[in-house]
Formats: C-alpha cells, structure tokens, sequence
C-alpha cells in the first residue's frame, strides 16, 4: 500500500475506561502487518480532568480532552498511535485536576455561522456559533452559512445540511491541508486560481454520502416534523473534530411512537473518512432506517455484499442552473455498515445505492469515506478506488487494540 494511501484510513476509535489515578500506562497494538498511521485511541475519563500529557518513549505527543455530553466536565482524552505492522507501543499518559489543556498544531477545523446579510462575499462571513436549536416547522437551512456545519481535516472535508433532509455533502481538495476558515466552503476566483478546493458533489434530495432517512418500505423519507432540530460542535480539536445533530420527537415512516435521535460525525486528522454513530431513546426497535450513497451520474458501483458498497462517477457538482464557474467533478463513494444492522441492500436507483438497516440496542454505528479525483494525493480511477475501499473495510473490522496497565 502507498504511504499516501495509509493516511486515507480510519480505525474505530477505541473507547476505554481511565483509572482513577493521575498516571497510568496504555499498551496500543496493531493487530495487522500494514502499517497503522493515525490511529486513534479514545480514553474515557471520570474524574475531574483539566489537563492531560501523553509521552511514547519519554517524547510528548499531541493529545486532546473532550466534553461529549457538554456537561462542562472532560469525558475522553484522545491520541493517535503510529504503529509498525504487528507492533506495540507503551503511551505513558498523566491527568491534571488543575490547569488547562495544553495546546497543540490544529490538524482538524470545524465552523457553524449564521449568515451575515451585511457581508456579501460567501467567503468572509464572521457570525460564529457552536450550537443552535429551531423548534417544530422553522427550516435553518437558509439561516446558516454554507447551510450547516462544516468541518475538516487535511485530506477532505465535509458539512452537515441543517434541515429535514441531514445531508451529508462533501468537499474536495488538491493539496493536503486546512482550507476552510479562508474559503468558508465558498472559494473566490482567486482561491480557486490558487489551488484551493471547492464543493465536488449535488447531493440534491438524495443520500448524498452516509445520510440517515426513514425507510417506508419503498424509500428513504426525509426527518421532518420533528419537535427541535439541533446542530452541534462537540470538539474542535486539535486532532479530531465531532458534530453532532439530534432531532426530537420524530415519528419515522410507518410508526406512531415519537423517538429522539442523536448522530454524532467525528473525523480524525490524517484520516479522509469519517465515523457516525446514531443513538436514539427511547426505543426505535420498531423503525428501519435508510442509508447509502447518491448515484452518481454515470458512476460504476462496487460492494462485498457485507455492509461496504462504492462508487466511482462524474457529475456537476452543484445544479445546472448554478453551473457556471464550475467543472464537471469525478469522485469515489464509500460507506460500511456492520452486517448485523443491515436489513437488506437496496437496488441501484436514479439516485442511490442504499441499505435499509436497524439499531440494535438503541445505536447504531457505520463509517463514510470520499476522495476527488482533483487530489495531488489521493485516487484517480474506478480501479484505484475499489481497491481502496477493500483496504479500508479491512481496517475497519481489524482495529488498533488499546489496554490500559496499572
């Protein structure tokens, strides 16, 4: 596999519990002989943590401590391992009750803005937020700059569209680095001359790539009628970002019990794909659910027949009536969904390549991934996709093991 290809790979992050003493040792092993770069270790922590050091053989590394549930309290501590193929490495790792976390280079971004009417360029907008909630029958969508969150790391970046559809919409680079807070998902001439990247995907009233729907049995149907809707940025940074959606008192397709949903997106710095976990309360045991990937014009479609299926296509990436100043755009598709959420895989329609899936125990977990055929680094054929997409699967389901050592 070629180094650049290695950055492209997401593991499941691995959650595990913290003692409660102030220094302690973590053991991180790859359990496959490729080399694992980026890989992530997730610690949770229940004691009063304000502060954090992780050293690897007497070397500090960068680390970050999150507040998930936004309870003003640090919940997991977050680092990357690099690992040779069947490798361990010993973290030494060290919690402050006092301080503040220490500061590292930004890997990752993540912006909310609420349009500035007296601002006319889409790439200069100032109103900043972290969170915002609309109650039943207000649409946000125009409300929000770039409609939604957006967020990134140094290969892709993506947004969340904050309205009754949720769609996952993408973002693709030539150049590896951080480029929203210059373009805000809006590059000028000028920015583009220069190399910036730009919106590779319409996404329409489709899955778009990963989106959750209802299913009626037919089709996906889109989150509406609920109670609130809310957009969230859960962390920041330095070496992950998470956003996170929830929807409140919404009757899916077919049922009359009102349930809420939370999805959490989390992208992790090196990495091009991004993981969803969807909880919901407080029972969707009655709903199926809908998710996949748009159909791409003209796209070629690979899958395994146990959760992961692809494309490869080439479309304008934005509606033809909004089409001048932009190319015609050739991406790569993925998503895998464990086999033991997935009802059935849907036949390729007009528009998607979807799975009808189902929660178990109230949650429901699966990961996205893309790449632009206008990367330096990336993929750039149907051929070089597809193997990717059998690579990164298998990471996937072969994760980093991470324990904790008195």
């Amino acid at each position: 596999m070629k180094p650049t290809k290695l950055l492209a790979l997401l593991m499941l992050p691995l959650a595990m519990p913290c003692l409660a003493q102030t220094q302690f040792e973590v053991e991180v092993s790859n359990p496959m002989d490729i080399v694992r770069k980026d890989a992530p270790v997730t610690c949770r922590v229940t004691n009063d943590v304000r502060s954090a050091l992780v050293t690897l053989n007497g070397n500090e590394i960068p680390c970050q401590l999150d507040d998930i549930n936004g309870d003003g309290l640090m919940d997991e501590l977050f680092f990357l391992a690099d690992l040779a193929p069947k490798a361990k490495q010993i973290y030494n790792v060290e919690l402050f009750a006092e301080g503040e976390p220490r500061h590292y280079p930004a890997r990752v971004y993540v912006d909310m803005m609420l349009t500035n009417k007296k601002i006319k360029e889409n790439n200069k907008q100032d109103l900043y937020i972290s969170q915002l909630t609309v109650d039943r029958g207000v649409n946000p969508y125009w409300m929000l700059h770039h409609h939604g969150a957006a967020f990134e790391s140094e290969l892709v970046a993506y947004r969340i569209y904050f309205d009754h559809r949720q769609t996952v919409d993408i973002y693709g680079k030539y150049r590896q680095g951080l480029e929203l807070h210059d373009t805000q998902f809006y590059p000028d001439k000028a920015q583009k001359e220069a190399g910036y990247g730009d919106d590779v995907l319409w996404v329409g009233n489709t899955l778009g790539l990963g989106t959750l729907r209802g299913w009626n049995g037919q089709h996906p149907t889109m989150v509406q009628d609920v109670e609130h809707r809310s957009q969230r940025i859960v962390s920041r940074g330095p070496l992950r970002t998470i956003v996170e959606m929830k929807v409140q008192s919404w009757i899916p397709e077919g049922g009359t019990d009102p349930i809420d949903m939370t999805e959490r997106f989390t992208l992790v710095a090196g990495h091009r794909d991004c993981a969803v976990d969807i909880s919901f309360s407080p029972n969707a045991a009655q709903y199926q659910f809908a998710t996949g990937l748009i159909n791409v014009k003209n796209s070629t479609e690979c899958f395994d027949k146990r959760g992961m299926r692809g494309c490869w296509g080439t479309d304008w990436p934005v509606s033809e009536k909004d089409s001048a100043g932009h190319k015609r755009e050739t991406v790569g598709l993925g998503i895998s969904v464990p086999s033991e959420n997935i009802v059935g895989q849907v036949p390729a329609t007009n528009d998607n390549y979807a799975f009808v899936v189902k929660p178990r125990n109230n949650a429901l977990h699966y990961d996205i991934v893309f790449g632009s055929d206008n990367e330096t680094f990336g993929y750039h054929s149907e051929k070089e996709w597809f193997n990717f997409l059998k690579e990164w699967k298998q990471q996937l389901l072969n994760p980093v093991h991470a324990e904790v050592k008195k």
